[in-house]
């Protein structure tokens, strides 16, 4: 056992305490001592724990010199000073006594500018000597070697007091071999100590590399954000065994839970507080986590969620994408109470699971706020079509009304009867009726809300047939058993035909039509055929609506084809049946 004692001056001892007295050893003749030393070196060489190298350097020097006290003075980086001390033969009590271990002054300094083997007589009469702290045991007879490592000194071993003789060329011998094979014994335990710590790094980037993949996989191909925030506190509760996991989000100078696993209160996920008045603040200013013992819940919103009013470990992990904070990922206790306080282990593991979620958060928002400015411009330019249909068709009807009932008026003033006049009018009316109708359903069609889709689109096909004389064909195979789709995707699939029909009226030129709808189990697919000119889908993209018509189908998760030729032209989607589909 290792002891440190106050560091004296101006006097510094020799050797410093060790673990137990270890008797001296009997004289042995010199054959006996070589074969002592290579058994001892043997049993040093095979060592890789480096602590257990030096103990058992100090017990075979002991045995094979005779002397009372050994030491092993390890240097520090810049080989002038001590920065361990190991020992043997000073008791414990003895060692509590004296205080701190020397650091390279004296006798022991001498070693160290010139590190060759020294042997005294008396220590004492030496000039470098610096004497003993109080409570020291008296020494004076002493042998000191260097430890050489790769041609560099790493320690000196140190020897004092043989029984009843001095150090001899014979014990100097024997310490040397010693030193030598203790030189190779530390350099292998280094060389070890280095593999374990480079196999625990990789252990741990293993782990890391395990998390990241492990999230990927959890959120990869999902974009709805409530559907990736529960997938990650339920996988962040499982990876550091806690027994509540949760993620407060940062809206504005608010905190509000989005997402709770374990031991939380679902009621709590919507509850919002100012950032400054939670305890993730310091995580979020810092952007580094927080990791303590307990840790008081101050917040009413925060031991309702939790359950607890103190958390007997609480670990909170920044949500950090590009520099900015998202919110915290917030782990409270562990499972059971044995496994005790979460470690700086759990600590990166939980930051690196972070570091991924902040990933997939922000892709899942990046994804939502682009869906909502495509929907924002199908829309808009829906608001475009009718207004242009509006002015187009009623205005200008509406204005001719208007020029005609005048003319009307001052005919009438000069007694000329009206009713030519007046069948011209009703008769403009009753179409702007049938016109603005038209548009009404076009909008939103009722068959669509009560009937359904299959109702839908066949008005929407006679409406078209009666106004253009073009001849649409229906082929819709929706098997009865099957329920009624999303109404989402029923809405985006009627918007669909809509738009290649009026495409098919106002550019095709075509006589026939053919609209063919399949509903399967996950896909529903949809044409729209025409037997009229061809066009070139690339350039007449935006003049035909194609672009909108594709941006609706993304919208559900689906795809629009279309090819065109001089045979006509082909519209066809593929629509995907899933509750998700327009998430």
């Amino acid at each position: 056992m290792t002891a440190r004692y106050p560091q004296p001056s101006p006097a510094e001892p020799v050797v410093g305490p060790g673990i137990e007295e270890s008797p001296a050893a009997a004289p042995v003749d010199r054959a006996e001592r070589l074969q002592a030393v290579l058994d001892a070196a043997r049993s040093i060489a095979s060592e890789l724990d480096l602590d257990a190298v030096l103990d058992r350097l100090l017990s075979a020097a002991l045995a094979a010199t005779g002397a009372k006290y050994a030491a092993i003075g390890v240097l520090n980086e810049q080989r002038d000073a001590l920065e361990r001390f190991v020992t043997r033969g000073i008791d414990e009590p003895s060692a509590r006594t004296i205080g701190d271990l020397p650091r390279g002054r004296g006798i022991l300094g001498l070693l160290i500018t010139d590190p060759k083997p020294l042997r005294l007589t008396s220590v004492g009469r030496h000039p470098r000597s610096y004497g003993f702290p109080p409570g020291h045991p008296p020494m004076e007879r002493f042998l000191g070697v260097p430890i050489i490592i790769h041609g560099e000194p790493w320690g000196n071993l140190y020897l004092t007091d043989k029984a009843d003789a001095d150090f001899d060329e014979d014990d100097e011998e024997a310490a040397i071999l010693l030193a030598g094979w203790a030189s190779i014994a530390v350099s292998n335990a280094r060389q070890f100590q280095q593999s374990e710590r480079r196999r625990k790094e990789l252990e741990r980037a293993t782990a890391t590399l395990e998390v990241t993949t492990d999230i990927a996989r959890a959120v990869g191909g999902e974009i709805d954000l409530d559907r990736i925030l529960e997938l990650l506190v339920k996988r962040g509760r499982a990876l550091v065994e806690a027994r509540a996991v949760a993620i407060a989000l940062l809206e504005g100078m608010d905190l509000v839970f989005a997402a709770g696993a374990g031991e939380f209160d679902p009621a709590s996920v919507g509850a919002r507080t100012p950032v400054e008045r939670s305890p993730l603040a310091g995580a979020l200013h810092s952007l580094r986590p927080v990791r303590e013992s307990r840790f008081e819940l101050r917040r009413s919103w925060e031991r309702e969620a939790f359950g607890v009013e103190e958390a007997s470990t609480f670990l909170a992990v920044p949500l950090v994408f590009k520099g900015q904070p998202l919110g915290a990922l917030v782990a409270v206790d562990r499972v059971e109470d044995d496994l005790g306080a979460f470690t700086a282990e759990h600590e990166r593991l939980l930051g690196a699971f972070a570091a991924s979620a902040a990933l997939a958060m922000a892709t899942a928002q990046a994804v939502a706020d682009q869906r909502v400015r495509e929907a924002i411009g199908a829309s808009e330019r829906e608001r475009a079509r009718w207004a242009r249909e509006l002015h187009d068709e009623t205005l200008q009807e509406l204005a001719a009304l208007n020029l005609h009932l005048s003319a009307a008026l001052k005919a009438a003033e000069r007694g000329v009867a009206l009713d030519e006049h007046v069948r011209h009018a009703v008769g403009q009316v009753q179409r702007q009726v049938s016109g603005l109708r038209d548009l009404i359903t076009d909008l939103r069609p009722a068959d669509l809300d009560e009937l359904g889709l299959e109702s839908a689109l066949r008005a929407l096909a006679e409406r078209h047939g009666g106004k253009s004389g073009l001849r649409v064909e229906l082929d819709l195979q929706a098997p009865e058993s099957t329920p009624r789709l999303p109404p989402e995707l029923e809405t985006t699939i009627y918007r669909l035909a809509q738009e290649a029909l009026t495409n098919v009226v106002k550019h095709a030129e075509a006589a026939t039509a053919r609209m063919r709808l399949v509903e399967g189990d996950q896909v529903v697919e949809l044409e729209v055929r025409d037997d009229g000119r061809g066009f070139d889908p690339g350039a007449r993209a935006d003049g035909f609506g194609m672009l909108g018509m594709r941006e609706r189908a993304e919208l559900v998760g689906g795809r629009l084809d279309v090819v065109s030729g001089e045979a006509g032209t082909l519209v066809r989607a593929l629509l995907p049946v899933s509750p998700h589909a327009g998430s």
